[in-house]
């Protein structure tokens, strides 16, 4: 993983935890979250995890592939990820 490029921004801590959550997810399944693994961890709703990765991925924080499942990596050193709640 990467550091985080320069041009993007420093995360919020909601922000935050949607990293930590994507990356200690990844790393426990294997695979990337789903946006309804996101949603039931947070317990929000669907709309509002879909603004969170999309704002996410415009602010260099994590890639993904528009229409394909479980796409989601977060591109941030983990080491400045905050610890998940």
């Amino acid at each position: 993983m990467a550091d985080v490029s320069p041009s993007a921004k420093p995360f919020t801590p909601t922000q935050g935890q949607y990293l930590a959550f994507i990356h200690l997810y990844t790393r426990l399944h294997r695979r990337p979250p789903a946006e309804t693994d996101m949603q039931e961890y947070f317990r929000v709703s669907p709309p509002s995890v879909h603004q969170m990765v999309l704002t996410l991925e415009r602010a260099g924080l994590i890639r993904r592939q528009p229409r394909t499942p479980r796409s989601v990596e977060a591109i941030v050193n983990p080491k400045l990820l905050p610890e998940l709640i």
